[in-house]
């Protein structure tokens, strides 16, 4: 029996948005809590506990783009015409929040705040739009004759609004997990106390988006609520109320790494509801991954290179994070 390459690659894409969601995620969610962080050396603590590793995090973004590309050039070519205005400004967001990285340390007095700001904005900037256009692909496409026929604009929409929220919310709450992982002292504990309302936060948005979904896409529900999907399912809702309670019980002592892997834990089961929601589909609403695939010969080509690949981007940042483990103290880090 032959490998079924349609299913292999969006294993691997999926995969990689999701590393991408793990490993980004905390790393925005650094500059969105900087507003709520006053103090300069605290922030700094902050930035510090993500300075050796954040430029490896995007690498799991470029290696999903990359493979969408390859596998599925239609799914490529339709989801970019859909959204491009709000990717173009999600990389303007990174890029600008990039450069903003470096040159808040080197600063003089008088343009640091300038910088801090910019670290933050372009935090939001990216995690805003990064919500956005999940909303929109949620949303669906036109498409005729395997060409997008919508509007430049036809993302703006209540639904996909509302998840870039959701998502700044989420990504939120990882950084601020993350930072009782990494942090001591005062800065640990504003992490502890802000951990708690983001928590409740994101249950909220997590609650609204499984009610709003399946009112807006009638076929979305038909999956939901159809067997076998139904059985996958049910267990989802579930789960992300225990792993909430048991954040919020985690933080009511001295905690450490559990409440940041029970939020990865929440957002792993908000991936899994997509993937029932949408298999087997790339294009939403129905243009499956077989009939938006590359020819065969092209996927297997491609896929030497990526089993090739993967394993190293692996390595590299298990041992990134394995070298930089433990707690970043105040004036240690990244000059």
């Amino acid at each position: 029996m032959g490998i079924d390459l349609p299913v292999v690659w969006a294993v691997i894409i999926a995969f990689g948005l999701m590393m991408y969601v793990i490993m980004d995620g905390f790393d925005l969610g650094i500059g969105i809590l900087f507003p709520f962080v006053r103090d300069r050396e605290q922030r700094d603590t902050m930035v510090n506990t993500v300075a050796p590793v954040w430029d490896g995090n995007e690498t799991w973004l470029v290696l999903g783009g990359a493979a969408l590309m390859a596998a599925f050039p239609l799914a490529y070519a339709v989801i970019l015409s859909a959204l491009y205005l709000p990717l173009v400004l999600m990389l303007l967001g990174l890029i600008w929040r990039g450069v903003a990285f470096e040159f808040r340390f080197k600063a003089d007095q008088h343009h640091r705040a300038f910088w801090d700001k910019a670290f933050a904005g372009g935090s939001y900037v990216a995690t805003f739009f990064q919500g956005v256009s999940l909303g929109a692909f949620l949303d669906g496409f036109k498409v005729e004759n395997n060409t997008y026929v919508g509007g430049a604009l036809d993302w703006v929409t209540p639904f996909s609004l509302f998840t870039g929220f959701g998502l700044i919310v989420a990504y939120a709450l990882l950084g601020s997990t993350w930072l009782i992982i990494k942090t001591e002292g005062v800065l640990y504990d504003r992490m502890v106390a802000l951990a708690r309302p983001i928590t409740l936060a994101l249950l909220a948005v997590v609650g609204i988006v499984s009610l709003w979904t399946p009112f807006a896409h009638p076929d979305i529900a038909e999956r939901w609520f159809s067997f076998p999907n139904i059985v996958f399912f049910s267990p989802v809702p579930i789960l992300v109320l225990v792993a909430t309670w048991l954040i919020l019980r985690s933080l009511q002592g001295a905690p450490h790494a559990g409440p940041f892997i029970l939020a990865l834990f929440v957002l792993f089961l908000g991936y899994s509801g997509l993937g029932i929601s949408l298999w087997p589909n790339i294009i939403p609403p129905d243009i499956t991954i077989r009939e938006a695939a590359s020819p065969p010969q092209s996927m297997g080509f491609a896929l030497v290179g990526a089993l090739f690949i993967i394993p190293f981007i692996l390595g590299y940042t298990a041992w990134s994070y394995y070298v930089f483990r433990g707690k970043v103290k105040a004036g240690e880090g990244y000059h």
